[in-house]
């Protein structure tokens, strides 16, 4: 199938037929292609322990039609205690390029449910590799560390922006190689409990102003985005609210966006890149999810007979296990990709706003 737009929710297939294995994903731009890389979830179907098989990339020339690359960072499939082993919850890689090393530099969340999470970090000559492990089992500046963006300055300092796990928003200076982190940190959005912590980063920079847009921590149950904008890599942010106008489920269009690409060659267009990670499970809302986190949260739900009756009705239709991810089929999940919208200041939004409106397919061309 050749595509000419995108479709936002529908199943996207590559050029040989097959469905497009990239979630978590970001997207890089080299020598006239497009490369979308992410987690290739094309063996996690839920009948068995597996949750990822590694990191696969495609290559585009129109943002439409995506060749498939093959796998970039193989699985482990050997060593059940290393951080590639299929079993191990490998999430959202993020590749930068150093232009002093001339290496490709690339961040893996790993994550376990019940220990700390930790990044893995691997380097490569080319960006389709081959790739080696350089660091493994960190725990940046001592966190637990989860969802996160990367991202290189114009003077080519990088930057590492965290979810420090279910507490708030780290940025962190990299080290001049891009495999550590210097000590020199910064915090944002503190909350004391999920869903109101922040997760799924994605960070972007225009006309100047830094951009991060997060999510609510409910698992693969979708739930309002946030935008906040600041004047430096290290903020201070201003949270401008949640850019999903008209999304009466409060789901961000039952998506998570992952990263955030601004498309070469255009004057303004920014693409917020979405997963529906359980496009069949699009009943569950967010208002049940934060009831259910708030019964969790209250001391008195352990021994208040009609709050452990609506917890116990709220578990049957949020399933904890399913949120994250365990035992649910994520290699049917699609993506959503929107445009994004800016409007300038005003009395009423002094900073601008940040607009992600709902589109059932859409054109590159259409922007300048």
């Amino acid at each position: 199938m050749v595509y000419n737009s995108i479709r936002p929710g529908q199943v996207w297939l590559d050029t040989e037929g097959k469905r497009i294995q990239a979630h978590g994903g970001s997207l890089l731009y080299e020598d006239g292609y497009y490369y979308w890389y992410g987690e290739n979830k094309e063996k996690t179907t839920g009948k068995d322990s597996i949750w990822h098989w590694g990191v696969r990339c495609y290559r585009s020339s129109d943002l439409y039609n995506w060749e498939d690359m093959g796998v970039i960072i193989e699985p482990n499939t050997e060593d059940k205690r290393s951080s590639l082993h299929p079993t191990a919850c490998m999430d959202r890689p993020h590749i930068i390029y150093n232009q002093v090393t001339k290496k490709y530099v690339c961040w893996l969340k790993i994550m376990t449910i019940d220990g700390p999470q930790t990044e893995t970090v691997l380097t490569a000559d080319h960006l389709l590799g081959p790739y080696k492990i350089v660091r493994e089992g960190i725990k940046p500046l001592g966190m637990s560390a989860g969802d996160f963006d990367l991202a290189v300055a114009p003077d080519d300092k990088a930057y590492y922006y965290f979810e420090r796990v279910h507490s708030e928003t780290i940025c962190a200076d990299l080290t001049d190689d891009y495999t550590d982190v210097t000590g020199y940190y910064s915090t944002h959005f503190p909350h004391p409990l999920p869903p109101y912590v922040r997760e799924a980063t994605a960070h972007f920079v225009r006309k100047g102003r830094h951009y991060i847009i997060t999510s609510g921590t409910t698992g693969y149950y979708p739930n309002p985005s946030e935008v906040a904008v600041g004047d430096s890599w290290h903020g201070p942010y201003t949270v401008l609210g949640n850019p999903h106008v008209d999304d009466s489920s409060e789901t961000s269009f039952h998506s998570q966006i992952s990263s955030v690409f601004k498309v070469p060659g255009k004057k303004d267009l920014y693409i917020a890149c979405a997963d529906r990670w359980l496009p069949n499970r699009m009943d569950v809302l967010y208002k049940d999810c934060e009831r259910a986190c708030s019964l969790y949260a209250d001391p008195d739900t352990a021994t208040n007979a009609e709050k452990q009756k609506e917890l116990k009705a709220l578990a049957e239709k949020i399933p904890f296990r399913e949120s994250l991810g365990i035992g649910v089929d994520t290699s049917v999940a699609d993506y959503v990709w929107l445009p994004l919208k800016f409007t300038e200041p005003d009395k009423t939004h002094p900073q601008g706003q940040v607009l992600i409106e709902w589109k059932d397919k859409w054109c590159i061309e259409d922007y300048e």
